[in-house]
């Protein structure tokens, strides 16, 4: 099991789908991709791949997973590994790019 790290953004992204009643299929569906990373990356319907336009602040690979797919402007979850060994930081949620 992964333990969840924020950036600043990734997390005032997840709290306002949390807090908006129109986000909430698309914040379970977040929330939910969430749940699975930490307890595996590589989960299938994550469908993780490396996102290679993005490094981490160490220069880490940066990969994307999905919360939402077959749906307009689908959400999904940026992430890296790190900043230690089991720890997962979550650097964006954002809608398809």
């Amino acid at each position: 099991m992964f333990e969840i790290y924020w950036t600043a953004p990734a997390r005032e992204t997840y709290l306002r789908l949390k807090k908006d009643p129109a986000q909430d299929k698309r914040y379970k569906a977040v929330k939910k991709a969430i749940e699975l990373l930490a307890a595996n990356p590589r989960h299938p319907s994550l469908e993780t791949h490396e996102f290679t336009s993005l490094k981490g602040p160490q220069g880490e690979k940066v990969f994307e997973a999905y919360a939402e797919n077959n749906t307009p402007a689908a959400y999904r979850v940026f992430w890296y590994y790190g900043p230690e060994k089991d720890h997962i930081t979550i650097i964006a949620i954002t809608p398809h790019p």
